[in-house]
């Protein structure tokens, strides 16, 4: 994916971001509490299952750091900005 599709892209992820040491894009979502995180990360594996791919996340607590990026393809594709407007949808 381009700069410029990328950029366009993000202008509607809230929060998203470009990771600085890699091709990839991040957000860390908070919620109320741990069920919360959990029952976000669920829906999100299923869709994840779904789609044949996987985020890169970290859990504590009520934090999910979530990190995208087509490995296969060396960076961001349109896979992984498909998979954060689900994650923004379901947050």
């Amino acid at each position: 994916m381009n700069k410029e599709t990328r950029a366009d892209a993000l202008i509607g992820l809230d929060g998203w971001s470009n990771t600085e040491d890699r091709d990839a894009i991040q957000k860390t979502f908070t919620f109320k509490n741990f069920n919360q995180a959990f029952s976000f990360m669920t829906r999100v594996a299923m869709e994840a299952e779904k789609t044949n791919h996987h985020p890169e996340w970290f859990n504590v607590y009520n934090r999910v750091d979530v990190t995208l990026s087509t490995h296969d393809a060396g960076g961001i594709t349109e896979k992984d900005i498909k998979l954060a407007q689900f994650m923004e949808m379901i947050a």
